[in-house]
């Protein structure tokens, strides 16, 4: 049986489920700055390392982060460097759309 090819709309939706989960979100956005441990990953996001690894496993079985194994530690990348010129324009587009309140005050008037 051959490798099943995806259509534009499966590939997009694979790319929202993704983006879905803010922890998922938060990873892709690190990543977009250059390669990162899964140890330094979990500590960075605020996230347990199972936590992170079940994150981490979507996002490689979505094609959006590759693994390399150095030594007794794993460093994760994006797949393809164009993700990261993407999701910056991504971020761009929709921060212009809906500004992100920056304030620390959960009653916000923003």
């Amino acid at each position: 049986m051959g490798v099943k090819t995806l259509t534009v709309n499966e590939v997009l939706a694979r790319f929202g489920k993704a983006l879905a989960d803010p922890t998922r979100a938060a990873v892709l956005m690190r990543l977009k700055d250059g390669p990162a441990y899964s140890g330094d990953l979990a500590d960075a996001i605020g996230v347990s390392k199972q936590v992170l690894s079940n994150h981490l496993a979507c996002l490689r079985d979505c094609g959006l982060v590759v693994a390399e194994s150095e030594g007794r530690r794993v460093r994760y990348e994006l797949s393809d460097a164009k993700l990261a010129h993407a999701l910056g324009d991504l971020l761009g587009v929709i921060l212009s759309v809906e500004p992100v309140c920056l304030c620390a005050v959960p009653e916000c008037p923003q």
